[in-house]
């Protein structure tokens, strides 16, 4: 079965052919029936509905047709007659009503941890301007360490390029050795700032391409060049930016006259409006024992007996409007 499906895009199979028309004319298939044509999938003509995940949408031919022909114009005679052959397959079906493929041209799904790191690492490659990034605690203790040198050679290059580099984390963060490090090895024009709560993990490039996780686990990307949604996304950038700490190897909190620290204050803002501990754990990037333990030094400083209590005596306190 897999032999009937290693050609390339210009000679398309039958199924595939089929398949493809008839999500162009429908505006979807099911993943099941794609199963009959893989190379739809590998040659990135469908992609998984966000919305979704038993379905696949198409991609406009034209604009297909454009990311199949990118660097064809740099190979030897042979790979130009193979663009003459793409044509020639893709004008025929950009004739067909394009109503369901108009927002594919700007928003790409993007399957897999792999696929999502090449796009990423494309698109700062062919960056010399600024990377804004969001990068939130995600509970693992350590990632792979090629993918922190790729990243590193990456971030460098960019940098050495003049580019510009900024990158928002979690207090919890501050004193990461492996964050650290990076900062401390890194030359050129970046920066990294922290606060309290974050988003999800958030890249931006130039301000005109962006990247955000499709679901919890981030094996799904989208991929977004909509103007206006990029912007967005770095205007949502600029304004934590501005509310975010500076963070150095050696920054030290001063100490607090009623002896509630940042942290405490931060967890009593959650508490009042009524979050659980695992919730507060999660948006302040600490595991959930850390979280009570602030929990209950709250309480002892404020003389709380009960839950019920410490929302209480929260509220009289006044620390939230000493914060403010």
């Amino acid at each position: 079965m897999s032999g009937a499906h290693t050609h390339g895009p210009e000679e398309l199979c039958e199924a595939g052919l089929h398949l493809y028309t008839r999500a162009l004319r429908e505006g979807r298939v099911s993943a099941k029936e794609a199963d009959e044509a893989p190379c739809l999938v590998d040659l990135g003509l469908v992609q998984p509905d966000i919305e979704d995940l038993r379905w696949l949408r198409p991609i406009a031919p034209a604009f297909a047709l454009r990311r199949l022909l990118r660097g064809v114009a740099d190979r030897v005679a042979d790979e130009r007659r193979r663009e003459e052959r793409l044509a020639a397959v893709f004008e025929s079906l950009a004739e067909i009503d394009s109503r369901y493929t108009a927002v594919a041209d700007t928003i790409s799904v993007l399957s897999g941890l792999d696929r999502i790191g090449q796009a990423i690492h494309r698109a700062v490659a062919d960056s010399s301007g600024e990377v804004l990034t969001i990068q939130p605690h995600t509970g693992q203790t350590h990632s792979p360490a090629g993918i922190h040198a790729e990243a590193f050679v990456r971030d460098q290059a960019l940098l050495d390029r003049g580019g510009r580099i900024r990158t928002l984390y979690q207090h919890t963060l501050r004193h990461a050795p492996s964050i650290l490090s990076r900062y401390e090895r890194l030359r050129g024009d970046v920066e990294a700032r922290t606060l309290d709560e974050v988003t999800q993990r958030l890249i931006v490039i130039d301000r005109v391409v962006a990247f955000i996780p499709a679901n919890k686990d981030r094996t799904l990307a989208l991929e977004i060049r909509h103007p206006a949604i990029a912007d967005f996304l770095a205007t949502t950038f600029d304004r934590l930016w501005r509310l975010a700490t500076p963070m150095y190897p050696r920054a030290v909190h001063p100490p607090s006259p009623d002896g509630i620290t940042p942290r405490q204050r931060a967890i009593a803002a959650l508490l009042i409006e009524g979050h659980t501990d695992a919730v507060i754990a999660d948006r302040l990037g600490m595991n959930i024992r850390t979280a009570r333990v602030h929990i209950a030094k709250l309480a002892a400083t404020l003389g709380s007996e009960s839950r019920a209590q410490l929302g209480y005596l929260i509220g009289r306190s006044g620390i939230l409007d000493r914060e403010a």
